[in-house]
């Protein structure tokens, strides 16, 4: 156990003293770093394999080396324990071991998912005052490279670039900030870090991002203490030890796959994870064969890709796979029902949040609660309440907003006070946005938000966001971003505007600007609806509710189209 001086950073909202008393107390906190979790395994069988990714086969000792290494590195280039790094790489073996030596040294990674660009990356840097930015040299036709330095400029405590794979062809001049190969920084010939920077318990660990409606993610943290145990009680529930496999697809940087049990699960019990760049059906399936995976994590529609992909070609033969965790949105009670019969693993349905609370069917539940629920608790420290609009409790069986505390739901998001004050009562419970009905067995039924979000498949989307950039195009006078039912993802992105007179407005119009300001993907809509006049309510709100049934009933009467995710226009 560290005996470091605790860190100190502003805009940290700590558990007051009488929680942080009663969680360590009853054993929920203990005062160790993530990192030492991991070296008992390291400890007591290091020869055993850890890590897979392609050809690279790490066992515990290679990967704590490699850890180490990295820890050494952030060192030498001038990190110190408690600064952040924004940190935005594929699932590979150097994400994990890159995460692991910041845990050792405390250094403090922020978790940026692949998919942003230079907008949010600029936002996240700036927000968290990072003073590194590690990226891939090219994700698809983008050059991270460019971005990354595009960042630095914009945010002037940014100092370093690391990049995986290739460096620019050109050093910057004076307007960048210098790069460094990652591949350097893992290398297992540098000195290894002393133990004197191992961080406490109640130092921060990470910083997760929040999948909030109000514009750009804000920032979770997340310390050493509550993240462990957020760890713990996930492998307690999803049933991982020592035999464990699990299968890494989703971005690694997503508190589901990370922590729930995740990657962190498998090599907390001794385990071995298994990094692929994507959920693929084909290949995913044939890893699974291969490598004899137990475990794995995906989102719904990559659940439905599957089972489709597994009827047609018949990949799974070995029936290794034990367990299928679905989570990251809904999953439909027809699509949950099919899982079992064709990939012949047993489903886990997973509800929660980077927030912290984290629900879970478990393994010994009867089909019903297993199909038709998404979870209980995994904790039995965890605080429930369901409330109505006016915040007083609702009996089981009635929808209501979910409200959590708990040792592992922080207190409040990075300095983001007025956020808090949306977010949190002030007697420390946490609104999710979520609207659940509770059963009297425990189990929570998922039945939709009470925040203007679109869950595309697992990936949030702040309407508010999106609008903002709509309003950006010459001509919009009223913007409204909305979910439509999709059979695929769950939910696309579709984009109501009402128009000035003589001017005209197309998709492309605001794919452009968002292009422009350098906007994740996955947030760009999918179809505009032009109106003649905006729906409101009685007080001269844009009525939200009215638009999506709107849409509803124009795909319900539409023909049949392609679930691709090509863009539409429509005129009214």
């Amino acid at each position: 156990m560290s005996t470091r001086t605790p860190m100190s950073i502003e805009g940290v909202v700590p558990w007051p003293d009488e929680y942080a008393s009663r969680y360590r107390s009853a054993g929920y906190w203990q005062g160790k770093a993530l990192g030492a979790y991991i070296f008992e395994k390291v400890d007591q069988h290091p020869d055993t394999e850890a890590l897979v990714d392609g050809s690279v086969r790490l066992t515990y000792r290679q990967l704590w080396d490699r850890a180490a290494s990295c820890g050494q590195g952030l060192l030498d280039l001038g990190i110190r324990p408690g600064e952040r790094i924004v940190l935005q790489l594929p699932n590979c073996w150097e994400f994990v071991a890159l995460t692991l030596g910041c845990f050792r040294v405390g250094v403090i990674p922020v978790m940026a998912l692949p998919a942003h660009r230079r907008h949010e990356l600029t936002h996240l840097s700036a927000l968290s005052e990072a003073v590194a930015i590690v990226v891939a040299d090219v994700d698809r036709d983008t050059d991270l490279r460019i971005v990354a330095q595009q960042v630095a400029v914009e945010v002037p405590t940014v100092h370093s670039v690391m990049v995986h794979g290739e460096l620019s062809v050109e050093q910057p001049d004076g307007g960048g900030v210098p790069e460094h190969s990652l591949a350097a920084v893992t290398d297992t010939q540098r000195h290894f870090v002393d133990d004197e920077y191992e961080p406490r318990g109640s130092d921060v660990a990470c910083l997760l991002l929040s999948g909030g409606t109000t514009g750009l993610p804000k920032l979770i943290v997340r310390t050493h203490d509550d993240y462990a145990y957020n760890v713990i009680r996930c492998n307690a529930v999803s049933g991982i030890d020592s035999d464990t496999v699990y299968l890494g697809t989703l971005p690694s940087s997503h508190n589901f796959p990370l922590a729930c049990p995740g990657i962190l699960g498998a090599l907390f019990a001794g385990g071995r994870a298994v990094m692929l760049p994507s959920p693929a059906a084909d290949r995913a399936l044939r890893t699974i064969e291969d490598e004899s995976v137990t475990i794995a994590a995906v989102v719904p529609a990559v659940a439905q890709s599957w089972i489709e992909h597994q009827r047609e070609h018949h990949t799974l033969c070995g029936r290794s796979l034990r367990v299928l965790q679905v989570g990251g949105s809904r999953m439909p009670d027809e699509l949950a029902a099919r899982v079992e019969p064709v990939l012949g693993a047993r489903l886990q349905q997973v509800f929660g949040m980077a927030e912290g609370l984290i629900n879970m069917t478990h393994l010994d539940d009867d089909l019903e609660v297993i199909t038709n629920t998404q979870g209980r608790p995994v904790s039995e420290a965890d605080e429930i309440m369901v409330v109505d609009d006016q915040g007083a409790p609702v009996p089981d069986g009635v929808p209501g907003a979910l409200l959590t505390r708990g040792p592992y739901t922080p207190r409040g998001y990075f300095r983001a006070p007025e956020h808090n004050a949306r977010s949190f009562t002030p007697d420390g419970w946490y609104g999710s946005g979520d609207i659940v009905v509770q059963r009297p067995d425990g189990n929570m039924v998922v039945a939709g938000r009470d925040k203007d979000m679109i869950n595309r498949g697992g990936e949030k989307i702040s309407a508010e966001e999106v609008e903002n950039f709509a309003y950006q195009v010459e001509g919009v006078e009223m913007a409204a971003a909305v979910a439509m039912p999709d059979p695929k993802l769950g939910e696309r992105l579709c984009l109501y505007v009402s128009v000035a007179e003589d001017r005209e407005v197309a998709l492309v119009d605001v794919v452009n600007v968002m292009n422009a300001a350098g906007v994740a993907r996955f947030k760009i809509p999918e179809r505009l609806v032009i109106v003649d006049r905006m729906p409101t309510t009685k007080v001269g709100k844009i009525d939200k509710k009215a638009i999506r049934e709107d849409i509803r009933e124009r795909l319900e009467s539409a023909v049949t189209r392609s679930s691709s995710a090509s863009v539409e226009e429509d005129s009214q």
